[in-house]
């Protein structure tokens, strides 16, 4: 039985492991671009057979956060290429997370102070963004009042995914993951208790409810291929005011059968029970496995037991760890042993320094090592 430990084929790559490296925003990108802290960054985690990078967002409209990267403009992909140069060089493979945050963003992050755009005019007033506060420093404020797109726009943000992607590709990604969860742009569509809309992207059937998801993997994988587009997804979740809805499991089956006939890289499920949300049907996953068999990532809760079983099992073929990398770079090494691991400091996850971000030790048994 395969293990966490095991390369595999993703695409034309071979991955060290089977460990990934999962999206963790850490607004530490002033003026949208990476650093040189951003290349340290993710080399020291690249132990990891797979990186897929913090969300990085596909447009200045796009934004829910201060100073997250972006890859709408030539100055940002020179601003990557020494990243995945730094990752290549250790050996690992390195997705970045195409993004659009839709109602999740607040008029301090928007052009010119207008109203974000989502599927829905729904405000969710109890959900926070990373926006500019009264006195103008960056902090959590609540999203803004959204504007539904009209129909006619969304062929725009279609093809802002898609020149995200091309943009990704010259940075020298090996590919993009689509962010099509935790609340944001593609899942307000998906989600039939956010979607109200009437158009042929509205709620009344699951057809039209996937419907924007597949013109933008549709969109990506004309662009730069579909060995080199993902997608996260994350079924049953609740993040940012996301509700129940008739045919949430079958929209769900329906749109990874879609995922299937396309042959993508892969599809990252984000498990939310880690996050407070009720878990997924009992079955789901063996369904949602049913219906697409590519490669198939899981976050959320993980750690090496679980990872190992599944894996064993067939279940998934690549277990994803968020937090835990965030205070241990050298994570795949600290389980291959079974040596302790740090916990994460949560105050350090959002802006600041090199401090809680590039400063964590790498183990030894002779005491930690910078």
């Amino acid at each position: 039985m395969a293990d966490l430990f095991d390369t595999l084929r993703l695409g034309g790559r071979l991955l060290k492991n089977r460990a990934a490296m999962a999206p963790m925003t850490r607004a530490r990108s002033p003026r949208n671009l990476p650093t040189a802290e951003t290349a340290r960054y993710y080399a020291q985690r690249a132990g990891a057979g797979l990186i897929v990078t913090e969300g990085t967002v596909i447009s200045p409209e796009g934004s829910g956060f201060v100073d997250c990267p972006g890859l709408w403009s030539p100055e940002q992909v020179a601003a990557w290429r020494p990243v995945t140069e730094a990752v290549h060089d250790q050996g690992a493979a390195i997705f970045t997370q195409i993004w659009h945050v839709g109602r999740m963003s607040h008029v301090s992050l928007q052009p010119g102070g207008a109203a974000p755009v989502s599927a829905t005019g729904q405000q969710a007033a109890n959900s926070s963004a990373f926006g500019l506060t009264e006195d103008g420093t960056p902090g959590f404020v609540t999203a803004s009042k959204p504007r539904p797109l009209e129909t006619g726009e969304i062929a725009r943000v279609v093809g802002d995914f898609a020149e995200a992607a091309k943009n990704a590709v010259a940075a020298g990604f090996d590919g993009v993951e689509i962010h099509g969860a935790n609340g944001y742009l593609i899942e307000q569509f998906l989600n039939g208790a956010v979607n109200d809309r009437t158009d042929r992207y509205g709620s009344q059937s699951v057809e039209n409810r996937i419907r924007f998801a597949l013109e933008v993997v549709d969109a990506c994988v004309a662009r730069i291929g579909a060995d080199r587009v993902g997608i996260r997804l994350s079924p049953f979740g609740r993040l940012h005011e996301l509700g129940d809805f008739e045919g949430e499991e079958d929209t769900f089956l329906t749109l990874a059968a879609e995922l299937d006939h396309r042959g993508l890289a892969f599809v990252h499920i984000m498990d939310q029970a880690s996050r407070g949300a009720p878990a997924m049907p009992p079955g789901f996953l063996q369904r949602f496995r049913e219906s697409y068999g590519g490669v198939l990532i899981l976050a959320g809760g993980m750690d090496l037991a679980r990872a190992n079983e599944m894996i064993g099992a067939g279940l998934i073929d690549i277990a994803a760890f968020g937090a835990p990398f965030t205070s241990n770079p050298d994570l795949v090494e600290r389980m291959r042993h079974g040596w302790p691991l740090t916990p994460a400091d949560p105050d350090a996850y959002y802006g600041g320094d090199a401090r809680g971000y590039t400063d964590w030790p790498c183990y030894s048994p002779e005491g930690a090592t910078a």
